[in-house]
């Protein structure tokens, strides 16, 4: 029987929503984590310990403290891999925007084209044009349909887009 103190509710843990790239992506950065970093900053605090005195050594300070955050880093990349929900870009594809598809839209301000592919918020990266599906514009997108305009609430005031094809 399970110890009802320690069960979490089923809310507890946000949902990863992850493209299959995205996904492989944070398991080759826990594989990177788990070994050749691991054992790069176990040697450097070996090496830092020969120094002597740990109470000022700031070479073994700064390889602790590089520790700590890599061991941060896994455990939260660990909780996002168990709380992935894996997108399939190809399943995203169809009448209305939805995460993991690739938007083509004009921006009505600078009469320009935009290429957005909506991701989930690990994955978002927008120098990259990857965008999150709970930013402002992802949000606005999610569910619409080509040929659409979606006006966006963004703090510089509003954006309005069309929307004119909706991309793997």
């Amino acid at each position: 029987m399970k110890n009802s103190r320690n069960a979490r509710p089923n809310n507890a843990e946000k949902e990863t929503i992850l493209t299959a790239s995205g996904l492989r992506r944070l398991e080759e950065e826990l594989d990177q984590l788990r070994g050749p970093r691991r054992k790069e900053i176990a040697e450097r605090i070996k090496l830092a310990k020969e120094f002597g005195d740990l109470s000022e050594n700031a070479e073994y300070d700064d390889a602790k403290n590089e520790q700590a955050f890599v061991e941060g880093r896994i455990l939260q990349v660990e909780q996002m891999l168990r709380s992935a929900r894996v997108i399939d870009s190809s399943a995203a594809i169809g009448d209305a925007v939805s995460v993991g598809a690739t938007v083509r839209l004009k921006d009505f301000a600078s009469g320009s084209e935009l290429r957005y592919t909506i991701v989930g918020s690990h994955e978002a990266d927008p120098p990259l044009d990857l965008i999150s599906n709970e930013s402002p514009v992802g949000q606005a997108l999610i569910g619409r349909k080509k040929g659409e305009i979606v006006k966006v609430q963004v703090p510089a005031g509003e954006i309005k887009y069309k929307i004119l094809e909706i991309l793997q």
